[in-house]
Protein backbone atom coordinates (compact mmCIF):
# COMPACT_ATOMS: atom_id res chain seq x y z
CA UNK A 1 0.00 0.00 0.00
CA UNK A 2 1.32 3.59 -1.12
CA UNK A 3 1.37 6.18 1.17
CA UNK A 4 -0.98 8.79 0.90
CA UNK A 5 -2.03 12.11 2.18
CA UNK A 6 -5.18 11.00 3.78
CA UNK A 7 -2.83 8.14 5.61
CA UNK A 8 -0.81 11.37 6.98
CA UNK A 9 -3.91 13.24 8.32
CA UNK A 10 -4.95 9.74 10.00
CA UNK A 11 -2.10 9.55 11.86
CA UNK A 12 -2.61 13.40 12.67
CA UNK A 13 -5.81 13.43 14.39
CA UNK A 14 -4.76 10.53 16.22
CA UNK A 15 -2.08 11.63 17.90
CA UNK A 16 -3.60 14.80 18.58
CA UNK A 17 -7.20 12.87 20.08
CA UNK A 18 -4.96 10.71 21.91
CA UNK A 19 -7.04 7.96 21.72
CA UNK A 20 -8.55 5.42 18.56
CA UNK A 21 -11.90 6.20 19.91
CA UNK A 22 -12.08 10.34 20.05
CA UNK A 23 -10.14 9.86 16.94
CA UNK A 24 -12.84 7.79 15.17
CA UNK A 25 -15.40 9.80 16.12
CA UNK A 26 -13.56 13.14 15.29
CA UNK A 27 -13.29 11.32 11.68
CA UNK A 28 -16.72 10.17 11.29
CA UNK A 29 -15.64 6.26 11.56
CA UNK A 30 -15.84 3.42 13.34
CA UNK A 31 -13.36 2.44 15.51
CA UNK A 32 -12.91 -0.63 14.16
CA UNK A 33 -12.63 0.51 10.84
CA UNK A 34 -10.06 3.20 12.18
CA UNK A 35 -7.96 0.70 14.10
CA UNK A 36 -7.96 -1.33 10.65
CA UNK A 37 -6.97 1.54 8.79
CA UNK A 38 -4.29 2.37 11.34
CA UNK A 39 -2.77 -1.30 10.97
CA UNK A 40 -3.02 -1.07 6.98
CA UNK A 41 -0.22 2.01 7.54
CA UNK A 42 1.43 0.49 10.24
CA UNK A 43 2.31 -2.66 7.63
CA UNK A 44 3.48 -0.01 5.10
CA UNK A 45 5.62 1.87 6.93
CA UNK A 46 7.24 -1.51 8.40
CA UNK A 47 6.57 -0.61 12.32
CA UNK A 48 4.10 0.14 15.01
CA UNK A 49 3.35 4.40 15.21
CA UNK A 50 1.68 4.30 18.89
CA UNK A 51 1.77 2.29 21.57
CA UNK A 52 -1.77 1.64 23.59
CA UNK A 53 -2.57 2.16 26.72
CA UNK A 54 -5.10 2.68 29.66
CA UNK A 55 -4.58 6.48 29.29
CA UNK A 56 -4.91 6.22 25.16
CA UNK A 57 -1.73 6.02 22.58
CA UNK A 58 1.40 7.39 22.44
CA UNK A 59 3.30 7.89 19.49
CA UNK A 60 6.25 5.83 19.45
CA UNK A 61 9.65 6.87 17.90
CA UNK A 62 8.91 5.45 14.65
CA UNK A 63 5.33 7.58 14.91
CA UNK A 64 7.03 10.86 16.36
CA UNK A 65 9.16 10.62 12.73
CA UNK A 66 6.31 10.48 10.81
CA UNK A 67 4.17 12.79 13.12
CA UNK A 68 7.24 15.53 12.56
CA UNK A 69 7.30 15.08 8.56
CA UNK A 70 3.29 15.06 8.42
CA UNK A 71 3.43 18.21 10.23
CA UNK A 72 5.19 19.43 7.75
CA UNK A 73 3.75 17.96 4.44
CA UNK A 74 0.40 18.29 5.39
CA UNK A 75 0.01 22.47 5.35
CA UNK A 76 2.19 22.98 2.48
CA UNK A 77 -0.08 20.58 0.35
CA UNK A 78 -2.97 22.33 1.38
CA UNK A 79 -1.31 25.71 0.86
CA UNK A 80 -0.68 24.79 -2.58
CA UNK A 81 -4.06 23.18 -3.09
CA UNK A 82 -5.57 26.58 -2.43
CA UNK A 83 -3.25 28.52 -4.40
CA UNK A 84 -3.85 26.22 -7.20
CA UNK A 85 -7.21 26.42 -7.10
CA UNK A 86 -6.93 30.10 -6.85
CA UNK A 87 -5.31 30.10 -9.69
CA UNK A 88 -7.24 28.12 -11.87
CA UNK A 89 -10.61 30.02 -10.85
CA UNK A 90 -9.06 33.88 -11.58
CA UNK A 91 -7.11 32.99 -14.69
CA UNK A 92 -8.40 34.65 -18.03
CA UNK A 93 -10.35 32.59 -20.33
CA UNK A 94 -9.07 30.79 -23.46
CA UNK A 95 -10.94 29.90 -26.33
CA UNK A 96 -14.53 28.45 -26.34
CA UNK A 97 -13.68 24.63 -25.48
CA UNK A 98 -16.07 21.74 -25.34
CA UNK A 99 -17.13 21.20 -21.51
CA UNK A 100 -14.93 19.11 -19.12
CA UNK A 101 -16.83 16.84 -16.69
CA UNK A 102 -14.92 15.58 -13.64
CA UNK A 103 -17.50 13.36 -11.66
CA UNK A 104 -17.09 12.18 -7.90
CA UNK A 105 -18.72 9.53 -6.20
CA UNK A 106 -19.60 7.46 -3.96
CA UNK A 107 -20.63 3.50 -5.02
CA UNK A 108 -24.18 4.08 -5.91
CA UNK A 109 -26.47 3.57 -9.23
CA UNK A 110 -26.94 7.29 -9.69
CA UNK A 111 -23.07 7.72 -10.75
CA UNK A 112 -22.96 5.57 -14.22
CA UNK A 113 -26.26 6.81 -15.44
CA UNK A 114 -24.58 10.25 -15.03
CA UNK A 115 -21.91 9.35 -17.21
CA UNK A 116 -24.27 8.08 -19.72
CA UNK A 117 -26.54 11.26 -19.99
CA UNK A 118 -23.56 13.93 -20.28
CA UNK A 119 -22.05 11.28 -22.87
CA UNK A 120 -25.17 11.35 -24.85
CA UNK A 121 -25.67 15.35 -24.19
CA UNK A 122 -22.32 16.87 -24.73
CA UNK A 123 -20.63 14.50 -27.10
CA UNK A 124 -17.37 16.42 -27.35
CA UNK A 125 -17.33 16.64 -23.86
CA UNK A 126 -14.80 15.10 -21.44
CA UNK A 127 -16.09 12.39 -18.86
CA UNK A 128 -13.71 11.34 -16.03
CA UNK A 129 -15.24 9.76 -12.65
CA UNK A 130 -13.53 9.14 -9.11
CA UNK A 131 -15.18 7.03 -6.65
CA UNK A 132 -14.32 6.03 -3.11
CA UNK A 133 -16.07 4.91 -0.30
CA UNK A 134 -15.80 8.98 1.52
CA UNK A 135 -18.23 11.26 1.26
CA UNK A 136 -15.76 13.57 2.85
CA UNK A 137 -12.33 12.68 0.22
CA UNK A 138 -15.22 13.27 -2.68
CA UNK A 139 -15.94 16.74 -1.22
CA UNK A 140 -12.86 17.75 -0.55
CA UNK A 141 -11.19 16.88 -3.59
CA UNK A 142 -14.13 19.43 -5.23
CA UNK A 143 -13.58 21.80 -3.23
CA UNK A 144 -9.64 21.83 -3.61
CA UNK A 145 -10.13 21.61 -7.45
CA UNK A 146 -9.12 18.41 -8.50
CA UNK A 147 -12.80 17.69 -9.70
CA UNK A 148 -16.01 19.41 -10.65
CA UNK A 149 -18.84 17.59 -8.80
CA UNK A 150 -19.81 15.15 -6.04
CA UNK A 151 -22.29 12.57 -6.04
CA UNK A 152 -22.80 11.95 -2.78
CA UNK A 153 -25.66 10.91 -0.13
CA UNK A 154 -26.61 11.68 3.83
CA UNK A 155 -28.44 9.37 5.81
CA UNK A 156 -31.48 11.41 6.76
CA UNK A 157 -31.59 14.98 7.53
CA UNK A 158 -27.71 15.12 8.09
CA UNK A 159 -25.78 17.55 6.58
CA UNK A 160 -23.58 17.35 3.80
CA UNK A 161 -20.07 17.19 4.20
CA UNK A 162 -17.91 20.63 4.51
CA UNK A 163 -14.36 20.13 3.34
CA UNK A 164 -11.58 22.70 5.41
CA UNK A 165 -10.62 24.27 1.49
CA UNK A 166 -13.84 26.30 1.06
CA UNK A 167 -18.20 25.46 1.41
CA UNK A 168 -20.05 23.73 -1.38
CA UNK A 169 -23.34 24.62 -2.97
CA UNK A 170 -25.59 21.07 -2.23
CA UNK A 171 -28.44 20.42 -4.08
CA UNK A 172 -30.89 17.46 -3.01
CA UNK A 173 -31.59 15.44 -6.01
CA UNK A 174 -33.42 12.78 -5.00
CA UNK A 175 -34.73 10.94 -1.70
CA UNK A 176 -35.44 7.02 -1.09
CA UNK A 177 -36.19 4.64 1.66
CA UNK A 178 -33.75 2.26 2.52
CA UNK A 179 -34.19 -1.91 1.81
CA UNK A 180 -33.21 -4.65 3.05
CA UNK A 181 -31.60 -7.33 1.02
CA UNK A 182 -32.11 -10.99 1.74
CA UNK A 183 -31.90 -14.35 0.06
CA UNK A 184 -34.34 -15.69 -2.33
CA UNK A 185 -34.44 -18.41 -0.19
CA UNK A 186 -34.85 -16.25 3.10
CA UNK A 187 -37.99 -17.11 5.16
CA UNK A 188 -39.11 -13.59 4.84
CA UNK A 189 -38.30 -12.95 1.37
CA UNK A 190 -41.82 -13.66 0.28
CA UNK A 191 -43.28 -11.04 2.32
CA UNK A 192 -43.84 -7.58 0.64
CA UNK A 193 -42.64 -5.37 3.11
CA UNK A 194 -40.67 -6.48 6.57
CA UNK A 195 -40.21 -5.12 10.22
CA UNK A 196 -36.79 -4.48 11.45
CA UNK A 197 -37.17 -5.82 14.60
CA UNK A 198 -38.30 -9.25 12.59
CA UNK A 199 -34.34 -9.43 11.24
CA UNK A 200 -33.03 -9.11 15.53
CA UNK A 201 -31.18 -12.73 15.27
CA UNK A 202 -29.41 -11.89 11.84
CA UNK A 203 -26.03 -10.94 10.89
CA UNK A 204 -26.10 -7.68 8.26
CA UNK A 205 -23.68 -6.63 5.82
CA UNK A 206 -23.15 -2.94 4.32
CA UNK A 207 -20.44 -0.69 2.35
CA UNK A 208 -18.50 2.06 4.61
CA UNK A 209 -18.64 5.27 4.66
CA UNK A 210 -17.62 8.24 6.65
CA UNK A 211 -21.50 10.10 7.56
CA UNK A 212 -23.78 8.73 10.43
CA UNK A 213 -25.36 6.03 8.84
CA UNK A 214 -24.08 3.36 10.95
CA UNK A 215 -24.86 5.27 14.06
CA UNK A 216 -28.45 6.03 12.46
CA UNK A 217 -28.91 2.49 11.67
CA UNK A 218 -28.05 1.12 14.76
CA UNK A 219 -30.53 3.87 16.55
CA UNK A 220 -32.94 2.12 14.54
CA UNK A 221 -32.43 -1.19 15.99
CA UNK A 222 -32.50 -0.09 19.63
CA UNK A 223 -35.46 1.45 19.04
CA UNK A 224 -36.83 -1.74 17.35
CA UNK A 225 -35.77 -4.13 20.42
CA UNK A 226 -32.36 -5.02 19.49
CA UNK A 227 -28.73 -4.47 19.25
CA UNK A 228 -26.69 -6.05 15.81
CA UNK A 229 -24.89 -9.28 16.37
CA UNK A 230 -22.44 -8.71 13.77
CA UNK A 231 -21.76 -6.33 11.27
CA UNK A 232 -19.74 -6.88 8.22
CA UNK A 233 -18.65 -4.14 6.16
CA UNK A 234 -17.19 -4.56 3.23
CA UNK A 235 -17.59 -3.83 -0.65
CA UNK A 236 -20.91 -3.81 -2.54
CA UNK A 237 -19.86 -7.55 -4.32
CA UNK A 238 -19.15 -8.80 -0.79
CA UNK A 239 -22.43 -7.41 0.67
CA UNK A 240 -24.28 -9.10 -2.42
CA UNK A 241 -22.20 -11.94 -1.86
CA UNK A 242 -22.87 -12.62 1.95
CA UNK A 243 -26.64 -11.97 1.01
CA UNK A 244 -27.21 -14.74 -1.81
CA UNK A 245 -25.14 -17.08 0.27
CA UNK A 246 -27.96 -16.80 3.46
CA UNK A 247 -24.72 -15.57 5.48
CA UNK A 248 -26.45 -12.08 6.23
CA UNK A 249 -29.02 -9.46 5.03
CA UNK A 250 -28.00 -6.19 3.84
CA UNK A 251 -28.68 -2.55 3.80
CA UNK A 252 -29.61 -1.22 0.25
CA UNK A 253 -30.97 1.84 -1.46
CA UNK A 254 -34.78 1.19 -2.67
CA UNK A 255 -32.99 1.87 -6.04
CA UNK A 256 -30.76 -0.99 -6.06
CA UNK A 257 -31.63 -3.13 -9.11
CA UNK A 258 -33.22 -6.90 -9.38
CA UNK A 259 -30.20 -9.30 -8.40
CA UNK A 260 -30.49 -13.04 -9.28
CA UNK A 261 -30.76 -14.75 -5.92
CA UNK A 262 -31.63 -11.83 -3.58
CA UNK A 263 -34.44 -9.89 -3.13
CA UNK A 264 -35.21 -6.18 -1.71
CA UNK A 265 -37.72 -5.76 0.60
CA UNK A 266 -39.27 -2.23 2.73
CA UNK A 267 -38.85 -1.78 6.00
CA UNK A 268 -41.95 -1.33 7.49
CA UNK A 269 -42.02 2.43 8.43
CA UNK A 270 -39.33 3.74 6.87
CA UNK A 271 -37.01 3.97 9.84
CA UNK A 272 -33.60 4.93 7.30
CA UNK A 273 -33.99 7.64 4.65
CA UNK A 274 -31.01 8.12 2.12
CA UNK A 275 -30.51 11.26 0.27
CA UNK A 276 -28.85 12.12 -3.07
CA UNK A 277 -27.14 15.30 -2.96
CA UNK A 278 -25.00 17.20 -5.65
CA UNK A 279 -22.31 19.30 -4.79
CA UNK A 280 -19.90 21.80 -6.21
CA UNK A 281 -18.15 24.48 -5.61
CA UNK A 282 -19.75 28.25 -6.44
CA UNK A 283 -17.01 30.22 -7.80
CA UNK A 284 -15.38 26.98 -10.02
CA UNK A 285 -16.81 26.82 -13.59
CA UNK A 286 -18.39 23.83 -13.11
CA UNK A 287 -21.59 26.02 -11.08
CA UNK A 288 -22.18 27.40 -14.51
CA UNK A 289 -23.31 23.64 -15.97
CA UNK A 290 -24.46 22.66 -12.05
CA UNK A 291 -28.31 22.96 -13.42
CA UNK A 292 -27.93 20.97 -16.19
CA UNK A 293 -25.82 18.62 -14.35
CA UNK A 294 -28.70 18.51 -11.80
CA UNK A 295 -31.54 17.53 -14.25
CA UNK A 296 -29.28 14.28 -15.45
CA UNK A 297 -29.17 13.28 -11.95
CA UNK A 298 -32.55 13.68 -11.49
CA UNK A 299 -33.07 12.17 -14.91
CA UNK A 300 -30.57 9.24 -14.00
CA UNK A 301 -32.82 8.40 -10.29
CA UNK A 302 -36.22 8.18 -12.06
CA UNK A 303 -33.85 5.41 -14.35
CA UNK A 304 -33.24 3.94 -11.19
CA UNK A 305 -36.84 3.57 -9.68
CA UNK A 306 -37.79 2.38 -13.38
CA UNK A 307 -35.53 -0.70 -12.70
CA UNK A 308 -36.47 -1.70 -8.93
CA UNK A 309 -39.53 -3.46 -9.34
CA UNK A 310 -39.22 -3.84 -5.41
CA UNK A 311 -39.28 -0.05 -5.45
CA UNK A 312 -42.21 0.66 -8.14
CA UNK A 313 -44.34 -1.90 -6.00
CA UNK A 314 -43.46 0.70 -2.94
CA UNK A 315 -44.53 3.28 -4.45
CA UNK A 316 -47.46 2.28 -6.41
CA UNK A 317 -48.96 0.74 -2.32
CA UNK A 318 -48.35 4.49 -1.11
CA UNK A 319 -49.76 6.21 -4.52
CA UNK A 320 -49.36 9.69 -2.36
CA UNK A 321 -48.43 12.84 -4.19
CA UNK A 322 -45.42 13.23 -2.37
CA UNK A 323 -44.42 9.87 -3.18
CA UNK A 324 -45.22 10.28 -6.78
CA UNK A 325 -43.62 13.49 -7.43
CA UNK A 326 -40.37 12.48 -5.42
CA UNK A 327 -40.03 9.01 -7.94
CA UNK A 328 -40.78 10.68 -10.95
CA UNK A 329 -39.34 14.12 -10.49
CA UNK A 330 -36.31 13.05 -8.08
CA UNK A 331 -37.03 15.54 -5.65
CA UNK A 332 -38.23 15.65 -1.94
Amino acid sequence: MDLELRHLKTIRAIADAGSLTRAATELGLAQPALSAQLRRIERSLGGALFERGRGGVRATALGELVLERARVVLPAVCALQQEAVRFARTREPGPARAPAFRLGGTHGPLLGGLVDRLAAAEPGASVTTHTSWSEREIAAAVAEGRLDYALVGACGESAPPEPAAGRLAWTEVARDPVFVMLAAGHPLAARPEIELAELAAEAWTDVPGDGCFGDCFAAACVRAGFTPACVYETDLASCVHLVEVGRAVGLCRATFPATPGMVTRPLTGTPLVWRHLLGWHPEAPAAAWAPAVVAHVRAAHRDAVARSPSYTRWLASRRTPAAVHNAREGVN
